[in-house]
């Protein structure tokens, strides 16, 4: 089937476009952070715990987000907590520029960025069903998708360093426009979610009980509870590696370091390719053999990676696994929007998240031992037969029916 190239509308459009201005931020404001802390200590320890303070509220609030996003206007709560990251950063950079900035304020504005992070990210997911036609979920969450990488991965990062090298104050300056913007672009957006405005008095107490039920609901469901634990799989297969993957590009392969970074740049784009490519592919061969795919294309790339010491066949397994992620990123979101009750959406894509941010340290940590124990290919080996027994849970969990069929 051919995708007709008819417009998502503009309500859709402001919120990508909010969405990119806000990846953006975080991925400028993620790697100016570490920066600025290691200016004010030299101690290891003290610059890792910027990454620690940052996406340690994923795993303590993590599941509670989606309670909140479901319990209130969605709308209103992505602008408030817009609004308050904008105040932390102004905080920040009249600190900096006063000369009174601590690695105790770093800590602080990564930490409460975070949480903001949480309830923003939640959100987003809920935001888009009622903007768009059922039809239209696929592709228009292949382009909120991209807009996360292109702003987290692969433009806000290297923009923030340069940034930081400009003025100290700069990164934080612009994190904090582009999240004005984007606060602006969603306030704009139709009035859909007010109908949940009117419990936010009454319902605070009960956000520990909805949490409850709605991994009670999770748990019940047989293919979403399949999709998570299988998306969290392939986060934690993909995250074993994915650490010692500069090791591997200097012993295993022998190239200089600049072509780590080249080498990322390319799994970026394969990234970026795959949530381009996922809503045609859903339309052409269906979600069962789309997500199937996507697990075996994984481990067939991190075969190639784990067997070869050839810069072209890396850099081949690099843009298979990565726009296999990618694909699988854009499918199993519309999917898990599909079938899930508008209701329980929030809860239900919050428990998904926040599972695949507990795999990812998990999966480095495991990494790291490996290597020491077995050598650095046998990271990105492991994960092969992971990933062809998890395509095959896939295929059989969701073969009976083609949800997107």
């Amino acid at each position: 089937m051919i995708m007709a190239a008819t417009s998502l509308g503009p309500a859709y459009h402001r919120l990508w476009l909010a969405t990119a201005l806000s990846n953006l931020g975080d991925g400028i404001r993620m790697a100016a952070l570490p920066l600025l802390a290691a200016v004010m200590s030299s101690d290891p320890v003290v610059v890792a715990g910027v990454a620690v303070a940052g996406q340690s509220p994923w795993l303590i609030f993590g599941l509670f987000a989606g309670a909140i996003v479901d319990r209130y206007d969605q709308r209103r709560l992505t602008v408030l907590v817009d609004v308050a990251r904008v105040l932390l950063l102004l905080v920040l950079v009249v600190a900096l520029a006063s000369g009174v900035a601590g690695v105790a304020l770093v800590y602080a504005v990564a930490f409460a960025c975070g949480v903001g992070e949480t309830l923003r990210d939640t959100a987003t997911a809920t935001l888009l069903p009622p903007l768009v036609s059922d039809a239209d979920l696929d592709r228009a969450n292949g382009g909120l998708v991209n807009a996360e990488v292109a702003g987290n991965e692969l433009v806000g990062p290297p923009l923030g360093g340069y940034l930081f090298g400009v003025a100290l104050v700069l990164p934080f300056a612009v994190n904090g426009s582009a999240l004005a913007l984007a606060a602006a672009l969603v306030f704009s957006l139709p009035n859909v979610f007010a109908h949940k405005a009117a419990s936010s008095f009454t319902s605070k107490r009960q956000i520990a009980a909805d949490t409850r039920a709605g991994l009670r609901w999770l748990a019940r469901h047989r293919r979403l509870r399949t999709l998570v634990v299988l998306g969290a799989l392939f986060a934690l297969m993909d995250s074993v590696w994915f650490p010692i993957f500069v090791l591997y590009v200097d012993q295993i392969l022998g190239l200089p370091a600049w072509a780590y970074g080249g080498l990322l740049g390319v799994g970026a784009v394969g990234g970026l390719a795959g949530g381009y490519l996922a809503a045609r592919l859903t339309r052409s061969i269906g979600s069962t053999a789309v997500l199937t795919s996507c697990l075996m294309c994984a481990a067939a790339g991190q075969l190639m990676l784990g067997l070869t010491t050839s810069a072209s066949v890396a850099a081949a397994g690099l843009v298979m696994t990565s726009g296999a992620f990618g694909v699988w990123a854009v499918a199993a979101r519309t999917l898990r929007q599909r079938l899930t009750p508008p209701e329980l959406l929030g809860r239900i894509s919050s428990a998904s998240m926040t599972i695949v941010m507990g795999a990812a340290p998990l999966g480095a940590l495991a990494g790291g031992f490996i290597a020491v124990g077995w050598g650095l290919t046998a990271p990105i080996l492991t994960g092969v037969p992971v990933l062809a027994v998890s395509a095959l849970v896939c295929h059989l969990t969701f073969r009976e029916r083609d949800e997107l069929g």
